[in-house]
């Protein structure tokens, strides 16, 4: 049960962006920029990233939806590559506390192939959903238990986008 009336059956950040559409308009913003504009990291890896955090930080809606749309978007046999594991151990790191990502994480990172541009992704995809999963978690939102809810999710998402969410019901 959420701390606060929400005036909608939505879960998750879906229910917090259509509570307060002033708010979630530019976090849905946002979102589609980091997730979703150009980036050296495909959809599917930025989704990975949103999803590890996630999880890392037990926010069982942002995990169970980022992780529905990550798999949305990468290949069956999809394998982390030794750049995506980096950057992953920065995106960890950031978990933490911004200080907690040293030049010898940045440097693994960059000796695998990874860009200026995708560590600095890499860090404020791990930043912004450290603050969406306290927002979510703190505002005690419901998660659906159901597998299928999240692949629901990811076929309105993944085709059209974040900002998709505001003005749903």
């Amino acid at each position: 049960m959420p701390h606060i009336e929400l005036d909608n059956a939505l879960p998750g950040m879906a229910g917090l962006m259509n509570y307060r559409p002033e708010t979630g308009r530019p976090l849905s913003e946002l979102t589609e920029v980091l997730l979703r504009g150009p980036s050296d990291l495909t959809r599917g890896e930025r989704e990975l990233i949103a999803t590890h955090v996630s999880e890392l930080n037990k926010c069982k809606f942002c995990a169970g939806s980022h992780g529905a749309f990550a798999a949305a978007q990468l290949p069956e046999d999809y394998e982390h590559t030794p750049k995506m594991v980096a950057l992953l151990d920065i995106a960890t790191a950031v978990t933490d506390s911004g200080r907690a990502v040293t030049a010898e994480l940045v440097a693994k990172a960059k000796e695998n192939g990874a860009t200026d541009v995708e560590v600095h992704d890499t860090v404020l995809i791990a930043a912004m959903f450290c603050a969406a999963n306290r927002y979510v978690d703190g505002l005690a939102t419901w998660a659906p238990d159901d597998p299928e809810a999240y692949q629901r999710m990811a076929e309105r998402i993944v085709p059209n986008g974040y900002t998709s969410i505001i003005g749903i019901s």
